[in-house]
């Protein structure tokens, strides 16, 4: 059994974008998010934002964030 090797996955460049619309399916909210590379970006941090059309912003990239359904 063969598994997949993650540097051949194809991976969303991370804080190539300023402002993100996520759904509640991406909470718990990370900046980076689960699906960006990791290797030119900031430690990974945990975002609170509103279940209720929140919005919260990144303290290290300043990318934005919006709830939305």
């Amino acid at each position: 059994m063969s598994r997949p090797n993650p540097a051949l996955a194809k991976a969303v460049p991370a804080n190539a974008e300023h402002r993100y619309k996520v759904s509640r399916a991406d909470l718990p909210l990370s900046c980076p998010m689960p699906g960006m590379s990791l290797w030119n970006s900031h430690p990974r941090v945990y975002l609170p934002i509103a279940e209720d059309g929140g919005h919260v912003s990144c303290p290290y990239c300043s990318a934005e964030y919006d709830l939305v359904d």
